[in-house]
């Protein structure tokens, strides 16, 4: 992989200082975590600032570490200009995902930047379908075996409910690099058209399961 570029570092280098600085000021953190309640009230900078905070260094570190991993790909085929749109247009959509499916839940909160990690990633497999990565940083894998997995892993987690992971947000963030990528890239629909369609079936699975009730 080429290098990373002066805006991946940036954007590491902000997600480090604002989260370190949200874990000594609960004060800090409480004003731009992402909150149902305060975004319906017309706080929208929370959809952004949320997504530079995290729980804790490990949260932090997995995050930052898969950014470093995969974004140098998404910079050598779309350029600066790309990787940005690709990384915000992830976050945003990852949040405004997760605002929809929790907008009746006044009182749900969530940080961490994995929307927009995980539109990189999803952009990096569409782009270098024949990528690997490492399942814990160990086990190496097909990095789209992991990304479908993955979101089939999401859609299990908003169902079932049963922990405190922003899975709608990932899924989101997911969507983001997927349909960006392709709208920059439209190649990618002629070279990878297998690749394309494997990825676009755990979207396809969420969208019916929405329009059907069941979830």
């Amino acid at each position: 992989m080429g290098g990373l570029g002066f805006i991946v570092i940036a954007i590491i280098a902000a997600n480090v200082l604002m989260s370190f600085k949200g874990f000594k000021d609960s004060e800090f953190f409480n004003r731009y975590k992402f909150e149902v309640s305060s975004i319906k009230a017309g706080e929208k900078i929370r959809i952004l600032s949320s997504a530079f905070l995290h729980v804790h260094t490990t949260h932090l570190l997995v995050n930052m570490l898969t950014l470093y991993f995969f974004a140098s790909s998404v910079l050598n085929f779309l350029g600066t200009g790309g990787f940005l749109l690709v990384y915000f247009g992830s976050l945003i959509l990852g949040n405004l995902l997760s605002l929809q499916f929790h907008k009746d839940e006044s009182n749900y909160t969530a940080v961490g930047a994995s929307g927009a990690v995980v539109g990189v990633l999803y952009a990096a497999i569409l782009l270098q379908p024949d990528m690997m990565l490492g399942l814990f940083f160990i086990i190496p894998i097909p990095a789209y075996v992991f990304g479908i997995g993955y979101l089939f892993y999401s859609i299990w987690g908003m169902r079932a409910r049963r922990d405190n992971v922003g899975h709608d947000a990932h899924f989101g963030g997911a969507m983001g690099g997927y349909f960006i990528t392709l709208l920059l890239s439209p190649w990618v629909l002629q070279d990878h058209l297998l690749m394309v369609i494997l990825l676009a079936i755990p979207i396809v699975v969420l969208f019916v399961l929405q329009k059907t009730g069941k979830l």
